[in-house]
């Protein structure tokens, strides 16, 4: 039973107006985050011996057929990095890319969590609704960026 009882409409206008709040503002304060977190936190997106350097994520849900159909994130975040392409192909800028991928992945997992939140208002039946546009939203965009990453680390290992 939601803490906020609100008519169907009103909850559905609500949970339209949480989740743009919840994506810009954590899309937001994740450009705040100075890059060299990501440096020094990379364990956090190394990729695990199980995912084959990202082509799981090929074999499983063959992310180069729908990972171009992607809008990139600059879109909505006009001071962001755009990972639609490539911003050159020395070290320097394929390094800033595999930062950027990782910021990228921060965000979406970041973005997953706010969903708890819909249960204060939503009936619980709504709130589990919420909870699955999060996943199902965000995750694919994870997996994009663990496909990208490790082939951007071979890149960049055979550039040195």
């Amino acid at each position: 039973m939601p803490l906020i009882e609100l008519p169907l409409l009103w909850v559905i206008v609500v949970d339209a107006v949480a989740w743009v709040i919840f994506h810009l503002s954590i899309s937001m304060a994740a450009q705040r985050i100075p890059i060299d977190s990501f440096v020094r936190h990379k364990c956090l997106y190394k990729a695990f011996r199980w995912e084959q350097e990202g082509q799981i994520w090929q074999r499983l849900f063959r992310v180069k057929k729908w990972k171009g159909y992607i809008p990139d994130g600059t879109l909505f975040i006009s001071n962001g990095y755009n990972k639609s392409q490539l911003h050159g192909a020395d070290v320097s800028s394929l390094y800033d890319f595999l930062l950027e991928s990782r910021r990228a992945e921060c965000v979406h997992w970041l973005t997953i969590l706010p969903g708890f939140f819909f249960f204060l208002w939503n009936p619980v039946w709504a709130a589990w609704l919420n909870i699955a546009y999060a996943v199902l939203f965000n995750v694919p965009l994870i997996i994009v960026q663990r496909f990208n990453r490790p082939r951007l680390e071979r890149l960049i290992n055979s550039s040195r």
